[in-house]
C-alpha cells in the first residue's frame, strides 16, 4: 500500500528553511521575504493570495506545503459587547478567544494551550485536560481574527492583547515567545509589546527566564492569595512555587526588565476577600513597582466558589488605595454568556465527543 506524505505547514519553517525552499525550485531568496509578508503581515490563509508570486510559484507551494488558519466555530455575544469565540484547530481541537471592547481599549484575549495541566480549582479550563501546546501559528491566528472581528463589527483597531485565556503561557514557552515575535516585528502584525501582557499562575523558573531573554512585553501573575497556605487550596502551583520562589524570580525580571508588574487577584467571597487578606496582598505586592487588578469572579457550574459583593470589592480595592498601591477593579464581562475562561470550549469538547 502507497502511503501518501503529507503536506508540511510552510508556518513552521524558519526564513532560512524558506529560502532553501526558493532555492531548490530555482528561484531567488528574496523570494522567501515576499511569502513571510504574506504570512505574517498579511496573514494570508492561502498561497492563491499570493499575487506577487507567480502562480507556477504558488501551485508548486500548494503541492508541497500547506497554510492551517485556526478557524472560527462559534461565537456569543453579550450584552456589553463583549464577543466569546471558539476556535478549531486543524486538528479538531476547540480552543477559546474574547474581544473586550471599553471605553479606552480593544482587547483580545487569547489561549496558549488546549485545556491546562494546572487545574487551578476556581478555574472553569482547570476542569479541562491539557491535550497539547499551541503552536506559534495558531496563537498568532487567534489574534488575527479578533483583529479582524474588532473591524468589522466595532469598526475600532485592536490596542490590547492578553495570553489569559485557556492554558499556562509559560509551560509553552517556545511557541509563546514565537507567537509574540510574529505579532510584534516590523515584518509581522508590528504590534508594540507593551500592549501585550503575558498572564502566569507563577512558574518561577520560567520568569526567571522571561528576566534572561529581556521580554519587553508587560508580566501578570495570578496571585489570587497572599500567603502560601491559602494559595495552595486554589492553586496547586503554588505546592512547587511557593511565593517566596516567586517573589525572588519577579524581583529578577525586574532587575533585567525595569518593567512594572501586574498582580491578578480574583475575589472569591468569603475565601481571599477579607481586610486581613487585602492587607498579605499589599505587603507583598509593596516590594515590586506594580499594581493590582482586583477581579469580580465569574462564577463556574459546579465550582464551590462565589462572587464577592460588590461593597465587599469596593472595601478591598479601598484598602489597598488607601496604603498608595495602584490598583484597578475588573468588573466581570460577559456575565450572559459563557464568559469564564473554559466554559465555551469545555462544552463544546463535550458536545463533539458526544
Amino acid at each position: 500500500m502507497v502511503v501518501k506524505e503529507l503536506k508540511q505547514d510552510i508556518r513552521k519553517l524558519t526564513r532560512q528553511q524558506i529560502e532553501l525552499v526558493f532555492v531548490e525550485m530555482g528561484e531567488p531568496a528574496y523570494r522567501a521575504a515576499q511569502l513571510n509578508e504574506w504570512l505574517w503581515k498579511k496573514s494570508a490563509r492561502s498561497f492563491e493570495e499570493m499575487t506577487n508570486l507567480s502562480k507556477k510559484i504558488r501551485d508548486r507551494l500548494n503541492n508541497r506545503y500547506v497554510i492551517r488558519p485556526v478557524k472560527v466555530r462559534s461565537s456569543q455575544r453579550s450584552a456589553d459587547r463583549t464577543i466569546k469565540s471558539s476556535f478549531l484547530t486543524h486538528d479538531h481541537q476547540v480552543v477559546e478567544g474574547v474581544l473586550i471592547p471599553t471605553s479606552t481599549r480593544m482587547t483580545a484575549c487569547i489561549s496558549s494551550q488546549v485545556g491546562c495541566s494546572l487545574a487551578c480549582s476556581f478555574c472553569a479550563t482547570g476542569k479541562l485536560p491539557k491535550v497539547r501546546n499551541l503552536e506559534a501559528s495558531e496563537i498568532y491566528d487567534q489574534v488575527v481574527v479578533l483583529k479582524e472581528m474588532a473591524l468589522n463589527e466595532y469598526d475600532i483597531p485592536l490596542s490590547n492583547i492578553v495570553y489569559m485565556g485557556m492554558g499556562e503561557p509559560l509551560l509553552n514557552y517556545r511557541e509563546v515567545m514565537k507567537s509574540i515575535t510574529y505579532l510584534t516585528s516590523g515584518g509581522g502584525l508590528g504590534i508594540s509589546p507593551k500592549r501585550i501582557t503575558v498572564s502566569t499562575a507563577g512558574i518561577a523558573k520560567m520568569i526567571h527566564k522571561l528576566g534572561d531573554d529581556g521580554a519587553r512585553f508587560n508580566l501578570a501573575l495570578s496571585l489570587h492569595a497572599a500567603n502560601d497556605q491559602k494559595r495552595s487550596q486554589i492553586m496547586e502551583i503554588n505546592n512547587t512555587n511557593a511565593l517566596s520562589e516567586l517573589r525572588e524570580a519577579l524581583h529578577y525580571f525586574y532587575s533585567q526588565t525595569r518593567s512594572k508588574i501586574t498582580f491578578e487577584y480574583v475575589l472569591l467571597d468569603g475565601f481571599n476577600n477579607s481586610i486581613k487578606d487585602a492587607e498579605e496582598l499589599f505587603l507583598f505586592t509593596r516590594q515590586f513597582p506594580s499594581k493590582v487588578n482586583i477581579i469580580e469572579y465569574n462564577q463556574v457550574k459546579d465550582v464551590p466558589f462565589r462572587t464577592a459583593s460588590a461593597g465587599s470589592i469596593d472595601q478591598f480595592a479601598g484598602y489597598l488605595h488607601a496604603k498608595g498601591v495602584q490598583v484597578s477593579v475588573r468588573r466581570s464581562r460577559g456575565k450572559d454568556i459563557d464568559a469564564a475562561c473554559g466554559q465555551l470550549a469545555g462544552k463544546q469538547q463535550v458536545s463533539s465527543s458526544t
